[in-house]
Formats: structure tokens, C-alpha cells, sequence
């Protein structure tokens, strides 16, 4: 059975949201459109999953909101990197290195 959608575990999620607010601030949309974009339509992020992320992200301090104008002139809050955010999205993507070359050689075997 293949599954239409994958699902994220919160460490991945975590990282993707990170890495898609280091191009820019974006509202949760936005964050939820691009990483759906930039995974050539495999990853997709429900709002169940993105807006509790995006609460625990801000509460860490690695991100901050605010409230701004979307596209279509509605009031939507927009979320960015903080400096601390910046430096944890480093070590996420090292970590991520870590483990994904270490599954990668166990799946080679």
C-alpha cells in the first residue's frame, strides 16, 4: 500500500519549518505551501500538525510572529527566525545529516 501523503515526525517538521523561515518571514500557509512546493508535492502539512509546531517553535524562541497583510489583504500572522532560531536550524541540519546518512547505510546493506 503507498501512502498519497507522508507524514512528518515532529523533529522532521521542526527542521522543515526552520529551513523554509531562513529565506523569509511567512504566514503559516505560506510555510505549509512551500514545503509542499520545495518536497516536489510529497510532504504535505496539515494545520493540526503545523500551527501546535509553530506555538512550540515561538515558545523556544527560535521564531517570532507578527501580525502583517497576506496576498490577498487579510490579516494573517507571519512568522520569521529569531538569531537563536538561526543557530538551532544549524544544528538541526546537522543532526539531520547524522541520522539520515546512518539510516541510509543501514538501508544499503
Amino acid at each position: 500500500m503507498t501512502k498519497s501523503r507522508t507524514d512528518l515526525l515532529q523533529g522532521t517538521l521542526d527542521l522543515l519549518v526552520l529551513k523554509t523561515l531562513s529565506t523569509g518571514a511567512r504566514h503559516g500557509w505560506g510555510i505549509s505551501q512551500r514545503i509542499h512546493q520545495m518536497s516536489k508535492d510529497v510532504l504535505q502539512v496539515n494545520q493540526g500538525s503545523l500551527y501546535p509546531a509553530l506555538h512550540r517553535l515561538e515558545q523556544q524562541g527560535w521564531i517570532r510572529a507578527r501580525w502583517g497583510k497576506s496576498e490577498n489583504n487579510r490579516q494573517a500572522k507571519y512568522y520569521e527566525l529569531t538569531p537563536r532560531g538561526r543557530r538551532q536550524l544549524d544544528e538541526e541540519i546537522e543532526n539531520w545529516v547524522r541520522l539520515s546518512t546512518a539510516v541510509a547505510g543501514i538501508v544499503e546493506i
